[in-house]
C-alpha cells in the first residue's frame, strides 16, 4: 500500500523540525558547558579535583606576606589559602581596591600543569562583613571560619 503524498510531506516536515530542534539543543548545551566555570577551593585544587588548562574560579583568603608585586609591570603573585592548602596565583592587571592580604578573594582563570593558578580576573570582598559565598563555604568546610561572624579563625588557635 502506497503512502499518501500529503502524509509523506507531513512526515518529512516533522522529521526536519525534530532534527533541527535536536541540533539546536545540542549546540546550546555545548555552549553552556564551555562557558561554565566551576569554583574550586585550594584544598580541592591540591587534591587534584580541578581541571588543568580549563577556565575555573578559585578562591580563599590571601595569605599574609605572600603578595609580591613586580616593580616594572602590573604583574602580581600571591597565595590563596583555605588554611588547609595553598595555591600560588599570578595575575597581570589592576587589582581591586579592596584586595589585601588576609582578605577573601575569588579569581577566574586556569590552573597550569605546574599547579599555579593563572588569573585573568580577581575579585575582592567589598566591605568588612561580606565574604564571597564560595570562599565562605570553602573555609567553613576546612573548619577555619566562624559562620556567624564570617571571620577566619586562627590556625594556631590563638
Amino acid at each position: 500500500m502506497a503512502m499518501h503524498p500529503l502524509r509523506k510531506q507531513r512526515l518529512i516536515i516533522v522529521s526536519i523540525i525534530v532534527i533541527g530542534a535536536s541540533l539546536a539543543a545540542t549546540l546550546v548545551f555545548y555552549a553552556l558547558g564551555e562557558n561554565m566555570n566551576l569554583f574550586f577551593s585550594p584544598s580541592e585544587i591540591h587534591q587534584g579535583k580541578a581541571p588543568v588548562e580549563r577556565k575555573i574560579r578559585a578562591g580563599g583568603m590571601v595569605k599574609d606576606g605572600s603578595v609580591v608585586r613586580d616593580p616594572n609591570s602590573l604583574k602580581v603573585e600571591f597565595v590563596v589559602t583555605d588554611f588547609t592548602a595553598e595555591v600560588p596565583v599570578t595575575y597581570e592587571g589592576i587589582l581591586p581596591d579592596m584586595f589585601s592580604e588576609g582578605e577573601g578573594v575569588v579569581a577566574t582563570g586556569f590552573l597550569n600543569e605546574n599547579g599555579v593558578f593563572i588569573a585573568n580576573e580577581v575579585l575582592a570582598k567589598h566591605d568588612e562583613k561580606y565574604m564571597p559565598p564560595e570562599v565562605s563555604e570553602a573555609l567553613e568546610k576546612s573548619g577555619h571560619i566562624d559562620t556567624k561572624e564570617q571571620t577566619p579563625t586562627s590556625v594556631l588557635g590563638d
